[in-house]
């Protein structure tokens, strides 16, 4: 997603700042511009982020946009992911972006304006079978940034959540998606039959990156911009029906949750 979005802001004429941990891979899937700075960033170093910072700022003087975008998969039954791979999840997609933001806030705050954009997923707001630690990573990343909209709206910056659906990312791809270290019979079958669906899902998801990217854009360009941007027909229908059965479990039992207060 991160190749997309970069290549759309470089089309649309806007200054890039793209990291990887691997500057040449950066390099071959964007391309050459005058627009555009490759800096080495490992998120899940905080001095890592406060060197591509600096660099961004000595090569093009500002930052007004953020994208956090950076992120893995540890899929599988509690259980059966070692608490290593858990901690590995929850630093990457939660701790990596909050390490970048860190860095880049003192620049937004000190020019008054900035846009922070972290993307999330589907799984932000919907646990599903077989994704405890991702769920737990995108539920963590939601929380932080819908209450870093707080600290920050005081100084000119805003912050948007942005939940896509199932996109045909590298986030299934073999180097991206990691499969539990332990074995419990318990679970062993249903391990077996989750994961091939996992697998068989690759390259087939019906959303286009490329258009969320362009769609990215302006959501970036808005004066106003959403706390919250659902990406994908598949998301908008999961959310709606979420948001259906809160309501539901909050009339099931309205009359027990209101009544305790004191008499």
């Amino acid at each position: 997603m991160g190749v997309d979005i970069a290549k759309a802001a470089l089309a649309a004429g806007y200054q890039v700042v793209a990291t990887g941990r691997n500057t040449d891979k950066v390099t071959q899937a964007i391309g050459a511009s005058d627009n555009l700075l490759v800096v080495q960033l490992d998120v899940n170093k905080l001095s890592d982020a406060e060197a591509a910072v600096k660099a961004a700022i000595e090569k093009f003087g500002r930052v007004d946009v953020l994208v956090n975008n950076a992120a893995n998969f540890y899929a599988g039954y509690f259980e059966e992911l070692s608490p290593a791979q858990i901690e590995k999840q929850i630093n990457t997609n939660l701790i990596g972006p909050m390490n970048v933001t860190r860095a880049v806030l003192p620049v937004m705050r000190k020019a008054r304006s900035g846009h922070i954009i972290s993307i999330s997923s589907l799984a932000g707001l919907i646990g599903q079978e077989f994704c405890s630690a991702y769920a737990a990573s995108k539920f963590g990343l939601e929380g932080w940034m819908e209450s870093l909209r707080f600290d920050v709206e005081p100084f000119g910056i805003h912050t948007t959540v942005v939940e896509p659906g199932f996109f045909r990312t590298e986030l299934l791809e073999p180097e991206s998606t990691n499969w539990p270290e332990l074995s419990i019979d318990d679970y062993a079958e249903r391990t077996t039959q989750t994961r091939a669906m996992w697998e068989s899902m690759n390259g087939k998801q019906g959303g286009d990156p490329a258009k969320l990217a362009k769609a990215l854009l302006t959501i970036a360009s808005e004066e106003k911009p959403p706390l919250r941007w659902i990406a994908g027909a598949d998301a908008v229908a999961a959310f709606e029906q979420k948001l259906v059965e809160l309501q539901e479990q909050i009339n099931a039992y309205r009359d027990l949750s209101t009544d305790l207060s004191y008499e």
